[in-house]
Order: structure tokens, then C-alpha cells, then sequence
């Protein structure tokens, strides 16, 4: 891998291609190693190979790459702001996630002002069946694991058809809800940011203290959370005109 790296540096650093003699005299690896590192760039589309000339260039794949990059560093940038309006907003900590290999991990967070506060960790991967923010990775294409799901508290729904018959629901109406069901003091709310394909970019949610951010606190901050997280996606979330009033409904 770090071999891969030298090579993709000294051909970005000469400004256009080079050959494979001319990159093993520049990193000082031998010819063979760089002939057969350069075939599998070549073959992964971070380089492409000139047959006219027989020397190697940076290929269209670094190019969506870097784009791709240049995106989530805007997104995490513009969510900062967001997440703060949202901590002022509800009085409790905003959070935001981002689906990858499998999970939805934390990569953000803004506290609230309160005396008690619920701290998100950065990196922490969520529990698909038992957050907000892991029902939500689950109705924008997420799976959950195999085998028993498992109990964290009394109030963990554990029947995979009941799971799916809520995500079905976080999908019709654009958000979660999770009540003390991984942890048995916190609660949340969770939706979703969108990219341009209308596929899921990040997550974003509000959590706090079950017993301050109860079932009329979470009705209240449904709007505000739906706003930010419509602000920060390309293409807006599902119609979700029934928002806070399914919150009544557990």
C-alpha cells in the first residue's frame, strides 16, 4: 500500500506520465515491484495505461474519488452549523452519522447546554434495530446483522418482522424514534441526509435523557430536526406530512 501511494505521488508530481523506469528511479523501487503494483492501479482505475507511449497517468477513478471526498468535507462542514442550531433549538445534544461497512458510525456532535447532557462518542457505530440513527441506515438500504438480534433493555424489540414493519415506517415518513432502547436512560430522533441520487449521505439526530427528551419533547423537535436535515440533502427526504403526530403512537 505505501509503495501504491509513492508511485500515485511521483506520477501526480511530474505533472503527467511517466514510465515505469523513470518511476523506479524516482522512488527507488525496483522495476519489477513498480511494473506490477502499476498493473493492479491500472486494473482498480487509479491510473490508466498509454500503449502509444507505454507510460502510466492518474486515472478518472482519483478524480471521483477526490469529488467524493470534497463532498463529505462540505457536508461535515455545513452539519456543524446545523448541529448547532439544533442543540440551541431542542436543549439537547445533536449528533451526526455516516453509513459505513455495515453500520451508521457517530463523526460528529454538538452538546447542549444542560446541566445533564447526553454525550455522543465519536465513532460509536449505532445498533440498526435499537437506535434512531440505525433504524434510519436500515430504511435507506442498510441490513441488519445475522443471527438473534440482541435484547439491550427491556424495551429492545428483538422480532425481526416487528423491526421491519417500523423501519417500513421510518421510510414512509422520513424519521425515527428510539426510547430507551439500547440505552435504558436515552432517547432520540433521527433522519436522513440525502446525496443527488437520493441515496443516504449521512444521518442526522437528537438525543437526550429519556426521562427530559419524552415523547411531547421529541414531538417538538420532529420539525426542527426535519429542516436541518433537509437543509444538508441534495434531494429533500420523503414527504413526511404526518411527521410528529406518529409520535403519539409510540
Amino acid at each position: 500500500m505505501t509503495r501504491a501511494v509513492t508511485l500515485l505521488d511521483a506520477i501526480a508530481a511530474a505533472g503527467g506520465e511517466l514510465g515505469t523506469n523513470a518511476l523506479s528511479r524516482a522512488t527507488g523501487i525496483n522495476a519489477s515491484t513498480v511494473s506490477r503494483i502499476l498493473a493492479t492501479l491500472v486494473q482498480g482505475g487509479l491510473l490508466e495505461h498509454r500503449p502509444d507511449t507505454g507510460r502510466y497517468r492518474l486515472g478518472l477513478r482519483l478524480v471521483q474519488l477526490g469529488n467524493a471526498a470534497l463532498d463529505a468535507f462540505d457536508l461535515f462542514d455545513a452539519a456543524r452549523e446545523r448541529m448547532d442550531e439544533l442543540a440551541e433549538a431542542t436543549g439537547e445534544t445533536a449528533s451526526l452519522s455516516v453509513p459505513s461497512e455495515g453500520v451508521a458510525s457517530t463523526v460528529g456532535f454538538a452538546r447542549s447546554d444542560a446541566a445533564v447532557q447526553s454525550i455522543a462518542r465519536i465513532g460509536r457505530p449505532s445498533v440498526a434495530h435499537a437506535t434512531s440513527v440505525g433504524k434510519v441506515y436500515l430504511a435507506w438500504g442498510g441490513q441488519l446483522p445475522e443471527g438473534p438480534l440482541e435484547a439491550y433493555t427491556p424495551h429492545t424489540v428483538t422480532d425481526r418482522d416487528r423491526v421491519a414493519a417500523e423501519v417500513a415506517e421510518v421510510l414512509q415518513r422520513g424519521w425515527a424514534q428510539a426510547d430507551a432502547e439500547r440505552d435504558p436512560d436515552l432517547a432520540s430522533i433521527a433522519a436522513p441526509v440525502l446525496d443527488q441520487h437520493g441515496k443516504l449521505a449521512a444521518i442526522l439526530g437528537v438525543q437526550g435523557p429519556a426521562g427530559r427528551f419524552d415523547a411531547e419533547a421529541r414531538r417538538a423537535a420532529v420539525p426542527v430536526l426535519l429542516d436541518a436535515a433537509t437543509s444538508l440533502s441534495v434531494v429533500p427526504p420523503i414527504s413526511h406530512d404526518a411527521n410528529a403526530r406518529a409520535l403519539a403512537d409510540g
